[in-house]
């Protein structure tokens, strides 16, 4: 409050008596008092006050409650007031450049966050043998959804679905009718659309089969194409050929015979690299690349959350059309009848390829630009011993490409079951992976036998243990997580048309339905006693239901081992050391630098019991704890390094405690995708 002393204005309507009114001397005076009478206005132009007669006119020395701004200046710039602002604002500013300088420090330290194909491993569901809601037999949309608690129970966060585009079914579901619709086998886009809404509230992501090389024979492209529609003439690979002996040259089948078919409508051979009706596309044609990019606009506008691009290394063909080297060039040529038979030179791998997958690529960029919406990519080609063509999917340090190429070494580990053939396979990918890249392994799919089959269900448990103690991501086919393995087919029963052909080639074993209960069918189908193929005769034996009750099940050791690699940072992003591999052991660390823990695993691919020897390891304590042994009775031992013992198909992680690490003194046999260290003391990782 204020009052001029020089006039008898009031400047204020009501009578107030202010202690805080003190001459010079500090003592108030009566004529310091104003009073002012009820009724009487203020006049609002009396409280400017001139800056220059401020001194004069206000003697109080503490500062009151109201006062005006004018007031409050000549109190602010006392020292009493003015230092302790100017300290608070300094300090301000320190505290907050340095939080700025912290944040900035944690990001450029920080190591790259993992995505969420990194994770967990992906599982693959074979829709027609997943879960058949409607009775009918055949697996469906919506039996996937009413099994969504499944992941989550395993810890999965990522599922791959294999083809439900509509479709004849000759190739039951690669042989696409229409990319952008659901066939009614397999319910409607309705019930798709539910299905990914549920996966995302639940937090899973859907990775679709992507099928660019070929079409069905009844896809409306092809229909157009054979009839000469100016539009769609080449949109297949046709040439001129003998309709009595259409073999313009000596191409083979992936599923045996000539890749070339004549067809009486257009009189001419269009070329095909799997089955006939699955006539192959003309990527040479850009009206066909703009076709096929926009099928993938579509599904990741319905928000789908990655692609797994089917048989890529066949997307391209040589335009020569000339015949491709012989690998025994003195069999006769009307002899030559499989693709073993051939160097596919001029079949797969053309030039060209990688371009058309970076175009790919750079459209699923766009939609990864969403926060959290990352868009995976996975390619599948299978180079057998040219592992360098199969590294070459992942781009270079310049152009990105897949996420990873499928490894499918792996799936060879049935042929010599033995450590040292365990060690040479995933060395076979580390060896020749780029640097800073993503490892992943697969050991079963849709295509090849069951591994509880081909290698034996003595080694079902340590193969489990190896794909999810390795680096990287892991492929776990459905059933795999409890131990399915093939049924028996006869003649009669033979659906895959691989088998038609070739009974010994098909691919109807692997493909039985998912074994959920001891119930009917499994609990694949509980509606009707249908099911498209048969169910494996141990199903009450082995099933999920079963082995949820069991602690030392397949399924309970897998969620174990799947929970466990997401939860230690060894295990999901550590450094990855050979330590030892015999004609029976395999075994590597997993450890990370700064962290006090690691982690031992020791796998028996033998024949018979081994006892390994690591005292050479003097990184390692002498005695290691048994944290979980496929063999549950050996759970929680403690072992001398010097002789760890393992069974046949045992697999043993042994966690322990320490801060010598091996990887510092054996860099030749350790991998690290992205190094990381770790800081106790605030429990963070840093770049190192």
């Amino acid at each position: 409050m204020s009052f001029k002393k020089d006039t008898g204005s009031m400047e204020l309507g009501e009578c107030i008596r202010n202690p805080e009114f003190q001459d010079v001397d500090g003592v108030v005076t009566p004529a310091d008092t104003i009073h002012a009478h009820p009724g009487e206005k203020r006049d609002s132009t009396a409280l400017k006050v001139d800056p220059d007669a401020a001194e004069e006119e206000y003697t109080q020395i503490k500062p009151y409650a109201g006062m005006p701004k004018e007031v409050l200046l000549l109190y602010s710039s006392q020292a009493k007031y003015r230092v302790p602002r100017e300290i608070l604002f300094w300090l301000t500013v320190a505290c907050t450049l340095a939080l700025v300088a912290v944040t900035v420090t944690v990001i450029v330290l920080s190591p790259r966050c993992l995505n969420w194909w990194q994770v967990s491993p992906v599982y693959q569901v074979y829709p027609r043998s997943f879960r058949d809601s409607d009775g009918d037999g055949v697996g469906d949309l919506k039996g996937i959804q009413e099994q969504l608690d499944h992941f989550q129970y395993l810890n999965i966060k990522s599922v791959w679905i294999s083809p439900f585009y509509r479709s004849p079914m000759k190739d039951f579901g690669y042989d696409v009718e229409d990319f952008q619709a659901i066939d009614p086998l397999f319910g409607t886009m309705h019930d798709f659309e539910e299905l990914l809404a549920e996966m995302h509230k639940k937090g899973l992501k859907l990775i679709m089969d992507f099928i660019p090389n070929h079409t069905s024979d009844r896809h409306r492209w092809f229909n157009l194409s054979r009839t000469r529609d100016p539009h769609y003439e080449d949109y297949y690979v046709w040439t001129d050929c003998n309709e009595t002996d259409p073999r313009p040259n000596n191409w083979v089948s992936v599923f045996g015979n000539s890749s070339w078919t004549y067809d009486d409508v257009r009189g001419q051979c269009y070329l095909h690299q799997f089955l006939k009706e699955q006539p192959d596309l003309n990527f040479r044609n850009p009206h066909v690349r703009r076709e096929m990019t926009d099928i993938i606009h579509f599904w990741l506008g319905k928000g789908v959350d990655g692609f797994r691009m089917d048989a890529v290394k066949h997307l391209l063909e040589a335009t020569h059309l000339r015949d491709e080297p012989q690998v025994d060039p003195n069999k006769a040529p009307e002899d030559v009848t499989s693709e073993w038979d051939l160097h596919h030179d001029y079949t797969t791998s053309q030039l060209g390829l990688h371009d058309l997958l970076r175009d790919w690529r750079a459209v699923m960029d766009d939609y990864s630009r969403e926060p959290g919406r990352y868009r995976f990519m996975v390619t599948e080609s299978y180079d057998y011993h040219e592992v360098d063509k199969t590294m070459m999917y992942y781009g270079t340090s310049l152009v990105k490409e897949s996420d990873f190429p499928f490894n499918f070494y792996l799936l060879d580990l049935p042929q010599n079951t033995s450590g040292l053939w365990a060690k040479d396979l995933v060395h076979l990918w580390m060896a020749n992976m780029p640097e800073g890249q993503w490892p992943n392994w697969v050991v079963g799919n849709h295509d090849r036998p069951r591994i509880a089959s081909s290698a034996g269900q003595t080694y079902t448990r340590v193969i489990n243990m190896l794909l999810l103690t390795l680096p990287g991501t892991a492929t776990t086919y459905y059933g795999e997580e409890i131990g399915m393995e093939n049924i028996n087919i006869t003649d009669s029963q033979i659906q895959d048309p691989a088998g038609k052909y070739n009974l010994s080639a098909s691919r109807d074993p692997q493909r039985s339905p998912m074994q959920w209960t001891g119930d009917m069918n499994a609990g694949f189908n509980n509606k009707t006693n249908t099911t498209w193929l048969p169910v494996h005769p141990d199903y009450r034996s082995v099933n999920v239901e079963v082995q949820k009750k069991d602690e030392g099940s397949v399924l309970a050791q897998y969620r174990f081992l799947n929970t466990l690699r997401q939860s230690e940072l060894p295990l999901h992003r550590g450094w990855f050391c050979y330590v030892h591999a015999d004609a029976s052991v395999f075994s590597y660390l997993r450890e990370l630098d700064g962290l006090g823990r690691a982690f031992l695993v020791v796998l028996n691919f033998g024949k018979e019991s081994a006892v390994t020897d690591l005292s050479s390891v003097w990184e390692l304590p002498d005695q290691l704890r048994v944290l979980m042994s496929t063999n549950q009775v050996n759970d929680g031992k403690v072992l001398q390094k010097s002789r760890i013992l393992t069974e046949a198909g045992e697999g043993l992680l042994m966690q322990y405690s320490t801060h010598t690490r091996f990887n510092r003194n054996h860099r030749d046999q350790c991998y690290v995708s992205e190094k990381a260290c770790y800081l106790s003391a605030i429990d963070i990782l840093y770049k190192c």
